[in-house]
């Protein structure tokens, strides 16, 4: 898979992400486009691997990229970065629940750790979390509980029309 199959992958894949649960992360994003298996997922998760990258079907540099492009579309469409604590799942061998910490790098690096631990959400789901209800925001023109989001390159329109939609749980039209 070169950089462009690559892009157009990761863009679909968060686009519909976005669309389906408002958020999205490197994790699912990996699972969505076949670079990671929902059972080597789940065995991380359950502490049979050491770390996440292990068990990835791709290079660490085309982990790198995809890494790269998720932020990329994230900053494009103005999404929301919220760290999470990944933890792993069931209890030890001592049947103790002592929370411990996933690894998703090989060194741990602070940053690339971060990257993956980083997921993206849209800035009406971060305020209906926040206060409990959408509220209203004085300098936005449109705030009828709608967002806007940009499609990946293949799915936009050709001619005058901008390629951005606007979603309203399943009813979507072109915004001009």
């Amino acid at each position: 898979m070169n950089n462009i199959e690559l892009r157009e992958k990761v863009h679909s894949a968060m686009y519909a992400l976005i669309k389906k649960n408002g958020v999205a992360s490197s994790v699912e994003i990996l699972i969505e486009i076949g670079v990671l298996s929902k059972e080597d997922y789940e065995n991380w998760r359950h502490g049979k691997v050491p770390y996440l990258e292990r068990v990835c079907q791709i290079n660490l540099s085309k982990l790198s990229a995809i890494n790269r492009e998720i932020r990329a579309f994230a900053r494009k469409n103005n999404l929301k970065e919220s760290w999470t604590y990944y933890k792993q799942w069931g209890q030890n061998k001592k049947g103790n629940k002592k929370t411990i910490k996933l690894r998703f790098s090989k060194g741990g690096d602070e940053n690339i750790e971060r990257q993956y631990a980083t997921h993206y959400v849209v800035q009406r789901k971060v305020e209906e979390a926040n206060h409990g209800r959408t509220r209203r925001n004085p300098t936005q023109k449109n705030n009828t509980g709608r967002f806007y989001l940009q499609p990946p390159e293949r799915f936009r329109f050709q001619g005058n029309v901008s390629g951005a939609f606007l979603f309203s749980g399943e009813n979507r039209r072109a915004a001009g």
